[in-house]
């Protein structure tokens, strides 16, 4: 079979590898569409925390099953996306139910080889049926449901206001979680870009430019309240620590993003405003439900956040194109 190896960092090439063969438990999926995220372009350049190369990326994975076992209510020819985290089941935060946070978690195309390759082999606990929704808009959910969990651990309600800083796609995630609850939203970013997406198509109710004045333009535009609930998607260690100047007094800060280095900040800030911050970890499986229940609702603008696709055997070029900013990618898929 056909696969897209990332040998190192800013080298992909395409290799032939026999096709796997599924153990007791597995689905053996021909994957059809591959989401390009934040972490891929982060393995592309070297910048992933987690990672060992060579790898074989890809966790926003939809397909179609060609075997499934017996009691697994798949079957062949069946539509289904991919939930790519796979926990222990034995571990602390197992026990307690929070598998996105396993001790020995493994995520496909970042700890093992994942979903950049015409088949893929997975148990079948992290194989669910499509139903209706698309294949296209079926490895969109991964991402979004990222959002919908930092949207969860902020415990966002209709009466926050929230700012979601960093508008790429899992901030974009945020914003439409954030707002699925009634919260009004505010998103802050350097890209105007980026910003007009948000007011034009997802609904979010200002924008904040992320300059040298952005505090006191939050502070202004809150009456001196600043945000109930902050949520950073930067992956950016500058944005990540300028969090705490937003967030208002009994306030929530979550960081979706993860980076290689330490996050400081103002201790005598951090009391008096008796602030919680909160990490927010891959996802859930209600997340990933929800992400469907919202899609099927007509919710998600996914024609629009998906601005970029090309079949796999380009990827090599597609990633040297797609990773430049100036490219306007929002979502971009391989095609199988």
């Amino acid at each position: 079979m056909q696969v897209l190896l990332c040998q190192e960092p800013g080298q992909l090439r395409i290799v032939h590898r026999p096709a796997p063969h599924p153990e007791e438990g597995e689905v053996l999926v021909r994957i059809r569409r591959v989401g390009i995220c934040g972490t891929d372009f982060h393995i592309f350049q070297g910048k992933h925390p987690f990672l060992q190369y060579p790898r074989v990326m890809g966790h926003e994975l939809s397909g179609t099953v060609v075997s499934a076992p017996q009691g697994s209510g798949l079957q062949a020819g069946q539509n289904v996306y991919i939930v790519p985290y796979l926990a222990c089941g034995m571990c602390v935060a197992c026990r307690k139910g929070i598998a996105n946070a396993c001790q020995d978690i493994r995520v496909l195309g970042v700890h093992i080889d994942g979903g950049m390759a015409e088949l893929l082999c997975v148990r079948a606990s992290n194989v669910i049926a499509l139903g209706a929704t698309s294949l296209d808009d079926g490895a969109m959910i991964e991402f979004l449901a990222i959002g919908a969990h930092g949207v969860k651990r902020g415990g966002v309600s209709s009466s926050d206001r929230v700012l979601v800083v960093g508008s790429g796609p899992i901030g974009m995630s945020a914003i439409v979680f954030a707002k699925a609850r009634g919260a009004h939203v505010t998103v802050m970013d350097q890209r105007r870009d980026r910003l007009t997406f948000a007011q034009s198509k997802l609904g979010v109710d200002a924008i904040l430019s992320a300059g040298a004045d952005a505090e006191t333009e939050a502070r202004e535009a809150t009456s001196g309240d600043f945000f109930d609930v902050v949520i950073d998607c930067t992956g950016n260690e500058a944005a990540m620590q300028r969090g705490l100047g937003f967030v208002g007094h009994g306030g929530r800060l979550v960081f979706v993003s993860v980076v290689t280095g330490d996050i400081t900040f103002s201790d005598p800030e951090f009391h008096k405003r008796e602030t919680t911050i909160l990490a927010s970890r891959n996802a859930q499986l209600d997340d990933f439900a929800a992400v469907v229940r919202e899609m099927e609702a007509g919710n998600i603008p996914t024609k629009a956040l998906r601005t970029h696709s090309g079949p796999l055997d380009c990827g090599p070029e597609l990633f040297r194109e797609w990773v430049r900013p100036e490219t306007g990618v929002i979502k971009a898929l391989l095609e199988l």
